[in-house]
């Protein structure tokens, strides 16, 4: 007697389901598995899915009919792949069960990406630079079959910020592979970042799509390169735009007089002492002495041509500059090889 009451209660306790929808949408919650718990669904019973979703139905972890925004009535005809999975009778009237997912498919805006590390490319004029780059892009769920299987799974919930590291892995990954096979110069991405987004966005939609993401739109806002690595571009261009010798060591000069001025002694503290200020004096005399003798051989062409300073003289007056700190090493280098190629 016990036995059959428990049996009753049972009969009478179990829940049938008659309308499955979603409508507690969260922001950030893109995909949702209707709860299923002790509960089955009645044969014609109502799916509604509304607007920017999508459902889809499971048997035993495999994904079986997806519908789209419309109101359906739940039978072997609008269910024919889980009536196939389940061995149905076209006439099935019992209850089943099935896991249900819900997805989200309005575009998802505004989300950031970025290079946490800079990324190494070789650029057309400069060689191996690392370059760092910002922005923001916007996807939507498009295929929820590799959606669901590569980044929900069995979670009866999934959220932006879960699969944000995913996503944002793929799109650096993506880009590191496009700048690493294209012959594009830094300063052509810089110039012209609405083009350079374009691009960007053809290498990436095809990584995110293996995710069943449809990307909407992609932005480069900020692209830079580290500290260190601007200050040699910046003095890489300082020197194309000098171009001659004596222009380079006055405008060096002129560089190394307010560095030297701020610290304590001035000159003679920066470690220049009295050897280093007639030196700079003597640079910059030769540089103004230089730019006045081009002046007058353009107004008066009957004078005679000042001749150049040798290269050697040239050479020695580096290497005090170089050893008064001066010059660095680098630059010493450079200006050396130029010397010396004339020579030859």
């Amino acid at each position: 007697m016990e036995s059959t009451g428990m049996s009753l209660m049972n009969f009478i306790s179990k829940q049938f389901i008659d309308i499955i929808q979603w409508t507690a949408e969260e922001p950030g919650l893109i995909a949702y598995r209707f709860p299923m718990q002790d509960k089955e669904i009645q044969n014609g019973g109502q799916l509604v899915v509304r607007e920017t979703q999508k459902a889809a139905f499971f048997n035993e972890g495999k994904i079986a009919d997806v519908f789209g925004p419309g109101t359906y009535t739940l039978n072997t005809q609008t269910l024919p792949v889980l009536t196939y999975l389940q061995n149905w009778d076209k006439f099935f009237e019992s209850p089943f069960k099935s896991d249900v997912y819900f997805f989200d498919t309005h575009d998802q805006i505004d989300r950031k990406w970025g290079t946490t590390q800079p990324l190494t490319i070789r650029d057309k004029e400069y060689g191996p630079i690392r370059i760092r780059a910002f922005g923001n892009y916007s996807y939507a769920i498009g295929d929820v079959g590799p959606f669901w299987s590569r980044l929900v799974g069995t979670a009866e919930r999934c959220t932006t910020e879960m699969i944000e590291g995913q996503l944002r892995g793929a799109i650096l990954t993506a880009i590191a592979t496009y700048l690493g096979q294209s012959n594009i110069a830094f300063i052509d991405m810089a110039a012209n970042q609405e083009t350079f987004s374009q691009k960007l966005t053809e290498a990436i939609r095809p990584a995110l799509r293996d995710y069943g993401i449809d990307l909407k739109t992609f932005y480069v806002q900020s692209l830079s390169l580290p500290d260190e690595l601007q200050q040699v571009l910046d003095k890489v261009s300082s020197m194309n735009m000098l171009g001659d010798l004596n222009r380079y060591t006055q405008f060096q000069t002129a560089q190394s007089i307010p560095i030297a001025a701020e610290n304590p002694g001035g000159l003679a503290g920066a470690g220049a002492g009295l050897g280093a200020g007639m030196a700079i004096g003597q640079a910059m005399a030769q540089g103004l002495s230089a730019s006045s003798a081009a002046s007058s051989s353009a107004s008066a062409s009957s004078t005679p041509a000042q001749p150049a300073e040798d290269p050697i003289a040239l050479l020695e007056k580096l290497g005090g500059l170089l050893a008064k700190g001066i010059l660095t090493q680098q630059e010493f280098d450079a200006k050396k090889a130029e010397l010396l190629a004339r020579i030859k």
